[in-house]
């Protein structure tokens, strides 16, 4: 197992993220003596669906020093006997879960900040260490299964009829399956791209309303990351549309479809893009740096790919798959540099030269992977 980043709290906590990332498989290698109960195991899901106060007859006579509940959301009712047994018992418990909805609609204040709410993701490039290729990762993400698999595509492949099946069809999230799947599919084409409900809608014929409920449900999935537009001391006449993507690059390429007038290149771009910002966001998270993440759109369509905001600083991005760049590719960040000096500038891009060119910092991808918590962490990079 790879050596994950994420720290857990001292206190009770949910980890929330989506299936895959590798939640089980970290809380049974952290806690390898805790009280395990695992909600799909289809006895203990019916015995405490039955009876959810019933918790403490899974324990030993000893009192137990940590709890872990997988897949908590499959029986929110649960969470009462939760509440009091970390308020007069004393235990700590870890909460493992792939979406928060069911457990806002049936526990609405998830445990009244007596645990914690944290976030598991795919793995980083730094997580992975030498073991990351990055022509592999633009091709089937970072998800653990699909980085390690001996047929990714395959495994990804099952992974979305899986969530399809499991988490969609089951807990009763999509009436229609098979619209859910068209949307998913039309929506691969907005991926590292501005967000357009009605656009969707069109194309995938499906009534607008359930367009943005079905993105309500990848949200809540954790499947997407959406970001507003960055408006501070705006200066000019900005889009307000948000930007969409899907949390994994690997999730990305196996919707996308593909035909006799598709190029790979065509999807290399969106991946690229994606792949840095699942880096960023997942290290934002774990880090605990802060940063809001955000996109900036003028009204005339100039653009920058990625903005983070935030007490530790204030970082545009530009992500570019070509090897070698051109001089209209620093256009929008120098615009935006003349809207924003404080804002320290940067291209990651999929050559190999690091330097700087017009107050710009030019990265190649496979420093910038090796190297991002350094910019996160306002260190700066390595000269070499």
């Amino acid at each position: 197992m790879y050596n994950r980043i994420f720290k857990e709290p001292k206190q009770s906590y949910f980890l929330f993220g989506p299936r895959g990332t590798g939640k089980t498989s970290w809380v049974r290698a952290r806690y390898p003596n805790a009280v395990y109960i695992d909600l799909l195991e289809d006895e203990i899901f019916r015995r405490l669906l039955a009876r959810p106060g019933s918790l403490s007859d899974f324990f030993p006579r000893q009192k137990p020093s940590i709890v872990v509940i997988d897949e908590v959301q499959k029986v929110p009712a649960v969470l009462d006997e939760v509440h009091r047994l970390i308020e007069k018992e004393r235990i700590q418990f870890a909460l493992t879960g792939s979406s928060a909805r069911k457990l806002r609609k049936e526990s609405s204040n998830l445990l009244a900040g007596r645990a914690l709410t944290c976030a598991f993701h795919p793995l980083t490039a730094r997580e992975m260490g030498d073991d990351f290729n990055l022509s592999r990762a633009l091709r089937f993400g970072m998800l653990p299964m699909a980085a390690t698999s001996k047929d990714p595509k395959r495994y990804l492949e099952s992974y979305v009829k899986t969530y399809l099946k499991e988490e969609v069809e089951h807990e009763g999230l999509a009436r229609r399956l098979g619209s859910f799947a068209r949307f998913l599919e039309t929506a691969s084409f907005s991926h590292a791209a501005l967000l357009s409900h009605s656009q969707i809608a069109s194309e995938a014929q499906i009534n607008r309303k359930v367009v943005e409920d079905y993105f309500s449900i990848l949200r809540d999935l954790m499947l997407s990351h959406e970001l507003p537009v960055f408006s501070r001391r705006a200066k000019r006449e900005l889009m307000v549309k948000r930007k969409f993507y899907f949390f994994d690059a690997g999730l990305y390429r196996v919707l996308r479809p593909m035909g006799p007038l598709d190029s790979d290149s065509e999807l290399t771009g969106p991946a690229f893009e994606g792949l840095c910002v699942q880096e960023l966001w997942a290290l934002n998270d774990y880090l605990r740096t802060g940063y809001g993440f955000f996109h900036w759109r003028t009204r005339l369509h100039e653009e920058v790919d990625l903005v983070l905001y935030g007490e530790n600083g204030f970082l545009a991005f530009e992500f570019k798959s070509s090897s070698r760049l051109r001089d209209q590719d620093f256009k929008n960040l120098e615009l935006f540099g003349a809207d924003y000096p404080e804002a320290e500038r940067l291209i990651v891009y999929g050559g190999k030269e690091n330097r700087f060119f017009r107050g710009i910092r030019v990265i190649g991808a496979e420093k910038f992977f090796r190297e991002a918590e350094s910019l996160l962490r306002r260190k700066g990079l390595a000269a070499k």
